[in-house]
């Protein structure tokens, strides 16, 4: 066994040797000398310390995470910590705004807008002190910005892109008040919510399965648009429709589906949606005046498949606003930054696994193996919830963990009330 730990660090080691020698040689070869040897030598160096602090960054990101819910009891105690911090960095004013580059930024760029993002980054805690103030895109900048992207609900990426910047050069009173507003949310929101329950954060666009104070899973989801809001209620999840019709609200009726038949008369039979009276007869597209409201006294119903907006599953909750949960067809929403494209419904990644969950433990005979098997058989199947799971549709834009790390997400429904002096600022996501 010895022996085979020799030879794997002696082969490494002549794997770096190589590397080293190929790019030494690389830079030895070419026409125009522009870098020493040492240099070459130095900028390898360099270019293995980057990558070598790349596993390790994504080990500080997953850190960010934590199994305590939002909602737990202690997060006001968290937010209140948090505010004496912000009330600091105001108190020494704040941050300074980051300019626009002429171009995106990332790992081993060299700009001088580096300098004034390493500031920002230092004083909000993303990046150490002593990590410095140098114009150069290294492996900590990108670690702190991944940190920042983490913090604030964007893909971390590492880039120094547009919708990053604008949340970068939100002021630090502004945040400030963010956390205050949520504080009193928070405090309103720490009662007995259950031993076991969901909840959906409507501007993280992200979702909770609670059970016994811990996280057990998070989704992310899709929420609805600024004038199609998602409701803020609390329910209780009742029952899961598999392979389920979908029936197009009137709203989605007026807004959508007329405009969209105006221009292709062929848009119902493409998306396999059939046309109901409320004696279910079906009627065909040409006995209604599309030039009218007339389609909205009809029932459109989308039959399930792939294409179908509801996707395999829907999760049915008591509310007044003709809203659920579901899964869809369209998976890449769910990996942007700016998720709110809904009409007010949630969608749901991983669907499947909130679903198993909320079943395998409320309703017997069911599990995970059974929702998979149900959904691939294709066949319509409600499932009642023998024991209702509660629900919670909240809007916390501030949040804090027990590690001190702040959460912020844009106010998208304009619920906080902290733009009215800043009208002039650039949001993420707009």
């Amino acid at each position: 066994m010895r022996n085979g730990n020799q030879i794997t660090k002696v082969s490494a080691i002549l794997a770096r040797t190589a590397a080293l020698a190929g790019a030494l040689t690389g830079i030895l070869a070419g026409t125009a000398l522009a870098q020493s040897p040492l240099e070459a030598l130095q900028q390898f160096n360099q270019r293995a310390e980057w990558e070598d602090r790349f596993d390790a960054t994504l080990q500080d990101l997953q850190s960010i995470k934590t199994a305590t819910p939002t909602l737990a009891p202690q997060t006001a105690e968290y937010v209140a910590s948090a505010i004496n911090q912000y009330s600091m960095i105001v108190q020494r004013g704040g941050w300074e705004t980051v300019p626009t580059p002429g171009r995106t930024l990332r790992i081993g760029a060299e700009d001088p807008i580096v300098a004034s993002l390493r500031r920002r980054l230092i004083a909000s805690g993303d990046l150490e002190q002593q990590a410095g103030v140098s114009t150069t895109f290294d492996s900590y900048v990108d670690s702190a910005l991944r940190r920042f992207q983490v913090r604030h609900g964007l893909i971390p990426d590492g880039t120094l892109g547009q919708t990053t910047l604008a949340a970068l050069n939100i002021p630090a009173d502004v945040r400030l008040r963010q956390l205050e507003t949520n504080l009193v949310r928070l405090r309103s929101l720490s009662g007995d919510l259950g031993e076991r329950y969901v909840m959906v954060n409507i501007p993280a666009a992200e979702i909770e399965a609670v059970q016994n104070g811990r996280v057990r899973s998070r989704h992310t989801a899709v929420v609805g648009k600024i004038d199609r809001q998602t409701p803020i209620l609390n329910s209780k999840v009742y029952e899961v429709n598999f392979n389920p019709y979908w029936t197009v609200p009137v709203s989605i009726i007026r807004k959508d589906l007329i405009p969209k038949m105006k221009q292709d008369p062929q848009y119902l039979a493409k998306n396999k949606i059939r046309i109901f009276d409320w004696k279910n007869n079906e009627l065909s597209w040409q006995q209604i005046d599309w030039n009218s409201d007339e389609a909205t006294k009809y029932q459109f119903r989308q039959d399930p498949g792939e294409i179908n907006s509801l996707g395999a599953i829907r999760i049915n909750f008591h509310n007044t606003h003709q809203v659920y949960l579901h899964d869809t067809p369209s998976k890449t929403l769910f990996g942007t930054d700016n998720r709110f494209h809904s009409s007010g419904c949630v969608r749901v990644q991983n669907v499947r696994d909130l679903v198993s969950w909320m079943l395998e433990s409320t309703t017997p005979d069911w599990n995970r193996t059974r929702v998979d098997q149900t959904i691939r058989d294709g066949l319509r199947e409600d499932v009642k919830l023998k024991t209702q799971v509660p629900l919670y549709l909240t809007y916390v834009t501030a949040w804090a963990n027990e590690d001190g790390t702040v959460h912020f997400r844009e106010d998208i429904y304009n619920r906080d009330g902290l733009y009215g002096d800043v009208a002039e600022l650039q949001l993420p996501g707009q």
